[in-house]
């Protein structure tokens, strides 16, 4: 096992299925639904929903990749022929024992999760499902400030509504609104097909009434304190960040020191 090893972070929402996986070492995923890339996956890892008690929101098992093949549904649950999904594709991955971790990775907002794709040196360090993303250097870089500076975020959440469906690089969420916080690549974002979906996406959500911080990759890397700040006035500004067991989270500046300084209020602050 190295460090840089795959590992795919899949979702069991039924206790069937990780009997399934625990007994007949087997884990389905819709082929149209696949994630990138899931032949390269040499692990896999399994997030437990509400159904599952008091390992809930959770990460406590995972376990080698051992095969994949592609079968259509009917063939791994063959007493659900009549399944209005029988006859589509899913790859069947053949893994090993399930393997318990010393400390589960948790879900701090017991949030619904997709597929995220990770390194085993991330999964073998994270604490909590935002430690696992995988996405940019960038993103990285910011997540760990906001980690030191007591920042509460979701990395890589969807909000979606009908027909529309965003994934915010950063959510934030505060008494009086939210905070979307993205990381742009200066090449990227900087093509006018890309300003264009910039733009209708802006639109999108400060009409749901999310803030919107944008950073480049000069902003992160040269003037990381000042990205700091305006993420923790606008959440100032909005009531303060809300945060487990119903209290929120207000900042409060310092200048004789780089280190941001927090306070915990309740809702009469």
């Amino acid at each position: 096992m190295k460090s840089d090893d795959l590992i795919l972070i899949a979702v069991i929402n039924n206790r069937r299925d990780f009997h399934i996986a625990r007994t007949e070492h087997w884990y389905r995923i819709p082929v149209k639904s696949a994630p990138k890339n899931l032949e390269n996956m040499g692990y896999l890892a399994f997030y437990l929903t509400k159904v599952f008690g008091e390992q809930k929101w959770s990460i406590n098992y995972w376990a080698e990749v051992k095969g994949c093949k592609i079968v259509k549904r009917m063939e791994l649950l063959p007493y659900e022929d009549d399944h209005p999904k029988a006859s589509e594709l899913y790859y069947k991955v053949e893994i090993g024992d399930l393997k318990r971790l010393p400390n589960p990775i948790i879900s701090r907002r017991g949030r619904r999760l997709v597929f995220i794709p990770t390194s085993m040196e991330k999964f073998r360090s994270a604490k909590e499902i935002n430690d696992l993303y995988h996405e940019s250097p960038l993103e990285d870089k910011l997540w760990l400030e906001f980690r030191r500076t007591g920042i509460d975020a979701e990395r890589q959440y969807y909000v979606a509504e009908e027909k529309e469906k965003y994934c915010l690089d950063f959510a934030i969420f505060c008494r009086d609104g939210n905070v979307d916080v993205e990381c742009d690549g200066d090449i990227w974002h900087s093509q006018p097909e890309t300003i264009v979906s910039d733009n209708a996406r802006n639109n999108f959500l400060t009409s749901r009434g999310w803030s919107i911080l944008r950073f480049s990759s000069k902003d992160i890397n040269e003037n990381m304190l000042d990205c700091i700040d305006k993420v923790r006035y606008t959440a100032n500004n909005l009531g303060g960040i809300s945060i487990m067991d119903g209290e929120l989270r207000r900042f409060k500046d310092d200048d004789s020191d780089e280190a941001i300084q927090l306070d915990l209020f309740g809702e009469d602050f």
